[in-house]
């Protein structure tokens, strides 16, 4: 269903490619979508979207330095704007000139955010699911790594995604899938070293729920009543702000909701994105 590519999106130096797997579908019905972590790769996210598949033409990368896509890159090329530049030039190669719609999850939904008021030509329609137009209250939950010297890496970043299960995944009987899913990532730690070191530029827009209200483009907040990480609330805080913003928050879900309310997340997606 998938062909997977690698995508020039950077002469560099050094050059930079994004490994994309796309399906088949109509260009103007094209959504992109960006994953999370940063460390991470897209595919966690592949279930339940796949089932969009021919209805809409999937384009889904893994951000630089992250899963195949370009790696050892310099520290000072990890931020925020050089990934928005790359996914301008990943458009701009693989489709037309018609807008696209993105869904952006977790750490990509602030990336999504800053890319529809960066190219807002781009952007038709913008899901930030599992994620937040405004700041999270302070002391909120992230990923907590393990503190075990002997782990460094992607290892690490593997050994925080497993740690995270019980905290992301609500629903104890989906646990074990999602274990099984988190194998299957391709897990870098090229991202952590700017962050660690406290040189990684926030990816949040200041004054965003001003600014995308501003924007008028279509905004859907997808999010699981449980999630720790950026709590639900936000979405009744956000939309009195965005005239005309969605709001779904899906009961038994967590910060992974694709994985705890599989149905009823798509349904979101989906009934959002044939909306006028």
């Amino acid at each position: 269903m998938f062909t997977e590519n690698l995508v020039p999106v950077a002469s560099g130096p050094p050059p930079v490619e994004l490994y994309v797997a796309s399906t088949a579908g109509p260009a103007d019905r094209t959504l992109l979508v960006i994953h999370g972590g940063p460390d991470w790769d897209h595919s966690y996210l592949r279930e339940p979207l796949d089932r969009l598949a021919g209805a809409h033409r999937l384009l889904m990368p893994d951000l630089r330095g992250c899963g195949r896509s370009t790696r050892g890159l310099p520290e000072d090329q990890y931020t925020p704007d050089a990934v928005v530049s790359d996914l301008v030039t990943l458009l701009e190669r693989t489709t037309d000139a018609t807008p696209v719609d993105v869904l952006g999850f977790s750490y990509g939904g602030l990336l999504a955010q800053l890319l529809a008021l960066t190219a807002p030509d781009r952007v038709r329609r913008l899901v930030v699911a599992s994620s937040s137009v405004l700041p999270p209250p302070p002391g909120g939950s992230g990923p907590r790594f393990p503190d075990d010297p002997g782990l460094t890496g992607p290892a690490l970043t593997r050994a925080a995604a497993l740690a995270g299960v019980e905290q992301e995944v609500w629903c104890a009987d989906r646990r074990a899938e999602y274990r099984a899913r988190l194998e299957r990532v391709r897990f870098s730690a090229e991202w952590l070293r700017p962050l660690r070191a406290g040189r990684l530029p926030s990816p949040r827009v200041p004054d965003a729920a001003h600014r995308l209200a501003a924007l008028g483009t279509p905004l859907l907040l997808l999010h699981g009543a449980h999630d720790r990480t950026f709590p639900a609330a936000l979405v009744a805080d956000t939309l009195p702000l965005i005239p005309g913003a969605r709001g779904v928050v899906l009961p038994r879900a967590a910060h992974m909701a694709h994985i705890d309310q599989p149905e009823p997340w798509l349904a979101a997606v989906a009934q959002f994105l044939e909306s006028s």
